[in-house]
């Protein structure tokens, strides 16, 4: 089941409520990554005490480890990981780019090199729904090829064309009431991206996204292509911008009309000591924090800043204990959910620009 509301506008931002069969997420959102079923070192009750709303799961690597019909035994990915709020499923259409060196693409689908054993698996359109559906995702996304920042227009194109015969094996494969989302293609390409978008449109997907993007070109290219094709994704429907996961980035689109995001960024840079604060960036590995007993945000009440110094999130850091992962991921975490509240808020207030002048200040140059 999916429904979509629309509650607020400012210009191209909007807000929304999006209900689901676990629950409701008040967009904009971000999408909290949990590849594996698991948000690396966080407990589930420590995303809930973040105010994570959605999480997102690999389905690619959850086929390989411990394969889907494990979960489908265990009930489903929300009861095998015990989470009872909402999942978005990847459908491994970007591993088709990020494992490129050990893939060969046809028109019937994609053969992977598997990372554990070395096998060969051959993922299709209806093998990724399969799996997705067998999980129980909340909202699955169609199987799909994006092309590296480099790609010739030629490339682009073939690539793009692929990805909407794709899309439609993947609408037929769904013989479910599950959600599906269609992901738009066509690189650096606005053209490209705007006849994916009118293919796309005519098998009436329950969400759009723009895929292709993160790959490695300049942001004033991404976000001119967020610009142009963002307001133009069906009105009515989720507006999903996958794997953009920079502050400023993040708000720009918001700007464009978009609603969802996802992105690796908040617990990945955590792990390498790199944390999101109201006044920017602050990296703990500096000695200048050695002998800092504040905490990383004075104005933030997440568990972390609340009962731990910078001092001694660095000692930790420095002893290589887990612990320092865990209460870093806790406080990046908290800050983007916390990031979207205040998109949500400014954009019902009608004073988004003041928040996107803010943001400016302290994120332009990350």
């Amino acid at each position: 089941m999916i429904k979509f509301t629309l509650k607020n506008k400012s210009r191209k931002a909007r807000t929304g409520i999006l209900e689901l069969k676990h629950g409701i997420v008040e967009t904009p959102t971000f999408m909290t990554v949990g590849t594996y079923g698991s948000v690396k070192s966080l407990a589930n009750s420590d995303l809930l005490e973040c105010e994570a709303q959605i999480i997102l799961c690999n389905a690619y690597h959850l086929m390989l480890r411990p394969e889907h019909d494990v979960v489908l035994k265990a009930g489903g990915l929300h009861k095998f990981m015990n989470w009872s709020k909402p999942i978005l499923t990847d459908s491994g259409g970007y591993q088709v780019f990020s494992l490129s060196r050990q893939t060969r693409v046809s028109r019937n689908g994609v053969e992977f090199k598997s990372p554990l054993n070395g096998n060969k698996i051959f993922m299709t359109p209806e093998k990724s729904i399969e799996t997705q559906i067998n999980l129980g995702s909340d909202i699955m996304m169609i199987f799909d090829e994006c092309t590296p920042y480099t790609a010739t227009r030629d490339e682009v194109k073939k690539s793009m064309e692929l990805s909407l015969y794709w899309a439609e094996l993947s609408k037929k494969a769904n013989n479910t009431t599950m959600p599906l989302f269609g992901i738009v293609q066509g690189g650096m390409h606005n053209d490209l991206r705007e006849i994916s978008l009118n293919e796309l449109t005519k098998h009436n997907f329950d969400g759009y996204a723009l895929g292709g993007l993160s790959v490695g070109e300049p942001s004033d290219i991404r976000n001119d292509i967020v610009e142009h094709i963002g307001c133009k994704l069906p009105e009515g429907k989720p507006r999903y911008l996958m794997g953009v996961g920079k502050p400023i980035d993040i708000i720009y689109a918001v700007r464009e009309g978009i609603d969802m995001f996802d992105c690796v960024i908040p617990t990945r840079n955590a792990r390498n000591g790199q944390l999101f604060t109201n006044l920017g960036n602050l990296n703990i590995r500096n000695k200048k924090y050695e002998s800092d007993f504040t905490p990383i945000d004075k104005t933030c009440p997440c568990f972390t800043c609340k009962n731990y110094s910078r001092a001694y999130i660095r000692h930790l850091d420095r002893c290589n204990d887990i612990l320092a992962g865990r209460l870093m991921s806790i406080h990046n975490v908290y800050f983007y959910q916390e990031f979207m509240r205040k998109i949500r808020l400014s954009i019902q207030e009608n004073t988004l620009d003041a928040l996107i002048e803010n943001i400016e200040q302290n994120y332009i140059h990350e």
